[in-house]
């Protein structure tokens, strides 16, 4: 096995923009050479309130009051810094995780602007360009008629490797999407 460093991540967030709206929960499952090494999770206030969407808020069962009572942005990203530190030296061009995710351009996206928020424009120090997104293996492997789908929608997909979940909880999401990935993997034995 080639040495790989994964960062499994999903978020929770105020929208679908990442310019504009911001993250509410991040979980993360570091994977390295195959081995969980460390998983979580960090609630996050946004950084603007002024944008939160209404649907967003009913899709993540949250409330304003609720989300009151989460870590500042800051201090997310410091705990969020500290963790990365552990695993990546963010100055060797060579020591980078891949991030790993259902949809992962999403979070990816989410990731880079709450860095950039936090006035930090090296979020790349801790990740490489390659993006190993689970929902791209299930598309191919549903255009080759291997996978019969009612959608690709991760509860779908859960469904029919018969994985319950909550959906729309962060770290539910990206612990099943693990599960996915590696029973995709079997799969395509």
């Amino acid at each position: 096995m080639v040495d790989s460093k994964l960062f499994y991540v999903d978020v929770e967030t105020t929208g679908l923009d990442s310019k504009q709206h911001d993250i509410l929960q991040l979980a993360y499952i570091i994977e390295i050479n195959g081995e969980i090494k460390e998983e979580g999770e960090l609630f996050c206030q946004p950084f603007r309130y002024d944008t939160i969407n209404a649907k967003a808020l009913e899709v993540n069962k949250l409330t304003i009051a609720q989300i009151k009572q989460f870590q500042t942005p800051q201090e997310v990203y410091t705990k969020l810094i500290k963790v990365l530190d552990k695993y990546v030296d963010k100055y060797n061009k060579n020591d980078k995780f891949s991030m790993a995710g259902y949809n992962v351009r999403f979070d990816h996206d989410f990731l880079n602007s709450f860095f950039l928020k936090n006035g930090d424009k090296y979020c790349f120090s801790y990740f490489d360009h390659h993006l190993l997104s689970v929902d791209s293996l299930v598309y191919i492997l549903e255009y080759k008629g291997l996978l019969k789908l009612e959608s690709c929608k991760l509860i779908n997909i859960a469904k029919y490797f018969n994985i319950d979940f909550l959906a729309h909880d962060a770290l539910a999401d990206i612990k099943v999407t693990r599960q996915i990935f590696q029973k995709l993997l079997e799969f395509i034995k």
